[in-house]
């Protein structure tokens, strides 16, 4: 089964934009890179911060802990945590406050494994201490 990373939440590599007669197109993948974005899983969770949770304390949270403790699990390819800031289209708010996309090349490994673990068990202890209801959706691209 192939997964998807959201082209939306990945970061663009724009190369020459800082001299106006240049294009500034996103540079295109490397092949590996290709590779890994049609092969690894992807896990995203979506969510918004409990009543009384300030996204400041909740983001100093993610730079001082949760970044270093997950990104260096070993089965953890890329982890990222996105602040959602408005819609693009239509009136309102966005319905969730944050995503956060990992890719996982061992998804199997990492549930059987690293989810059980100290890690893992100690940073979902006190991200459940900040987020209302997060949802844990694993996607999969239609071919």
């Amino acid at each position: 089964m192939k997964y998807l990373i959201l082209a939306a939440l990945a970061p663009l590599a724009l190369t020459g934009c800082g001299d106006a007669t240049r294009d500034c197109a996103p540079a295109a993948p490397s092949a590996v890179q290709a590779v890994a974005a049609e092969t690894t899983p992807t896990l995203f969770l979506l969510y918004t911060l409990k009543e009384g949770v300030t996204p400041e304390a909740f983001e100093q949270w993610v730079t001082e802990t949760d970044y270093p403790a997950m990104r260096a699990l070993e089965r953890v390819q890329s982890f990222r945590t996105y602040r959602a800031e408005r819609l693009l289209m239509g009136e309102g708010a966005p319905g969730v406050a944050y995503i956060e996309a990992f890719a996982i090349p061992d998804l199997d490994g990492f549930i059987a494994e690293d989810m059980g673990g100290d890690t893992v068990q100690s940073i979902m202890g006190e991200f459940m201490g900040f987020a209302e209801a997060p949802q844990f959706i694993i996607v999969s691209e239609v071919k």
